[in-house]
C-alpha cells in the first residue's frame, strides 16, 4: 500500500520531527521511505512542509499535485496552500488554531483562522478539525501538538501503523525525560 503524505505549518511546530517518526514507523513496517523537508524560513515562523513517500517502487520523495493521499496540517492557512497536492477523495487534518504569518503581523491584518477553515470544509470531501490548543492544555505542554497531531492521523485509520509503532519510534527520537508527556500526547482521546 503506497501512501503520500503531506505535512505542513509553521516553524517551530514539530514538523520535521513529525516527519521523521512517521519515516521511522513506516520502515519498523518494512516499507520503503522517501522524504523530504523545506524549511527556509522556520526560524522566522515561516512556511514548513515535508513531503513523504511510503511504499513499494518509491524512487522520489516528491509527488506533484493531486497526488496526496493525506495533508497532516498544523496550522488552517497553510492547509489551504498545500490543498493543491490533495487527491480526489483525500483526507486533511488540520489544527484548528491558526498562527498569524509574520507579513500579516506586519501589516496589522486581522486573521483567525475562520476563513481558511470554511475554504477546507468546502473543498475537501474528508476534513478533520483538531483543537490542538485545548488538548495541549489538557496535556499541560504546547510543545506536544506534533503528536497530538500524528496521534489523530494514526486513529484515522490514513496512516499504515499503530500508536504503539510511533511510541517505540518517539522513544528512540526524544530525550528520555520528554518521552512519557510525547507518549500521552500520541494516546489522547479527548
Amino acid at each position: 500500500m503506497n501512501k503520500n503524505i503531506l505535512l505542513c505549518g509553521v516553524g517551530g511546530q514539530g514538523i520535521v520531527l513529525t516527519s521523521k517518526l512517521t519515516a521511522s514507523c513506516a520502515m519498523q513496517k518494512g516499507m520503503q521511505v522517501m522524504s523530504a523537508e523545506t524549511i527556509g524560513m522556520a526560524q522566522k515562523g515561516g512556511s514548513v512542509f515535508s513531503f513523504l513517500r511510503l511504499g513499494e517502487g518509491v524512487y522520489s520523495p516528491m509527488f506533484g499535485k493531486k497526488q496526496a493521499d493525506i495533508i497532516i496540517a498544523f496550522e488552517p492557512a497553510e492547509a489551504v496552500r498545500m490543498l493543491p497536492y490533495l487527491k480526489d477523495g483525500g483526507t486533511v487534518i488540520v489544527n484548528t488554531r491558526p498562527i498569524m504569518p509574520v507579513t500579516a503581523a506586519l501589516k496589522a491584518s486581522d486573521y483567525n483562522g475562520t476563513e481558511m477553515l470554511d475554504y477546507l470544509k468546502k473543498c475537501t470531501e474528508n476534513l478533520m478539525t483538531v483543537d490542538g490548543d485545548i488538548i495541549c492544555r489538557k496535556l499541560g505542554s504546547p510543545k506536544v501538538l506534533n503528536m497530538v497531531m500524528l496521534g489523530e492521523a494514526i486513529r484515522s485509520g490514513v496512516l499504515p501503523f499503530t500508536i504503539d509503532d510511533a511510541v517505540e519510534a518517539m522513544k528512540k527520537s526524544v530525550k528520555p525525560q520528554f518521552a512519557s508527556l510525547n507518549e500521552k500526547a500520541l494516546r489522547h482521546n479527548f
